[in-house]
């Protein structure tokens, strides 16, 4: 069994001092991606325990983005580069291949997707990585090895992924623009294969085991009572191949227990597989 976890840890400097270390202490994962690590590799280091090995691709600009991937599991090699040079990937994409102790082999992806902003560069920056990674995951289903890409994608691909909806039907993360690139991945929700991985698509692991129900969310606004009453966005994803995600034994949203235990407005998402 491997265990992935997945969290935006919105700066990783902040997240260790209000807990992140006990977390990953008590976690049992073999792997942990991370979003938004806003540090230099030294700083990773710094607090990390040495059990885990660090692949880092922090973001040019100090201060921003940054994703990795931490793991116990044997490294055979990882990749940061992320289609042309016109796209904005700094920070954004780091890809791990690795070995478990029983000799399966898979791929890791921490995907950090730009968040984006209606009507500025920012959301064209974001349809420019949304493209890319129409080809590079259309790429790596058809690699033929166990992939799992996670992260913060910053899109909700369906109502149920969103606790209000209706108020941000014209907002980045929710656009139909944006949704329709994971139609792409997933299939569409009126598609007979929709998320069943086929014609080399993937899997939304957390829907599959969540069913047709609202959320469950990993992300909840600092502000008002967003985390008390649940309002929140499921953003955060595993996304499998199909015999990846059909090894899946358990998944789950780590939730704090309280705002006041927080130390990331996400929430880890982890999910258990049999290979």
């Amino acid at each position: 069994m491997v265990r992935i976890a997945s969290v935006n840890v919105n700066g990783v400097r902040a997240a260790f001092r209000k807990g992140m270390g006990d977390w990953l202490e008590a976690s049992g994962a073999h792997v942990v991606t991370l979003q938004e690590v806003r540090a230099e590799t030294p700083d990773l280091e710094s607090l990390i325990d040495s059990k885990w090995t660090i692949l880092h691709d922090p973001c040019e600009q100090k201060g921003r983005a940054g994703v990795a991937v931490l793991t116990t599991l044997n490294v055979t090699g990882h990749r940061v580069n992320f289609g042309p040079d016109s796209v904005d990937s700094s920070g954004r994409w780091i890809e791990v291949d690795l070995t478990t102790n029983d000799g399966a082999e898979l791929t890791v992806v921490s995907a950090y997707v730009h968040s984006g902003e209606v009507d500025t560069p920012k959301q064209v920056a974001k349809y420019a990585f949304l493209d890319h990674m129409d080809v590079r995951l259309k790429e790596l289903a058809k690699s033929g090895r166990h992939v799992v890409v996670t992260g913060d994608m910053n899109v909700g691909h369906r109502t149920l992924d969103i606790k209000n909806w209706k108020g941000n039907l014209k907002n980045s993360g929710f656009l139909p623009e944006e949704r329709a690139h994971f139609d792409l991945w997933l299939g569409a929700e009126s598609d007979v294969n929709y998320n069943t991985g086929s014609n080399d698509r993937f899997v939304d692991v957390g829907r599959r085991f969540a069913g047709e129900v609202e959320g469950p969310y990993s992300w909840w606004s600092y502000r008002g009572k967003a985390f008390d009453t649940d309002t929140g966005w499921r953003i955060d994803y595993h996304l499998a191949t199909a015999d990846m995600a059909n090894s899946v034994t358990h998944y789950w949203i780590d939730r704090a227990p309280s705002y006041d235990t927080r130390w990331s407005d996400h929430a880890p998402v982890v999910a258990d597989y049999a290979i």
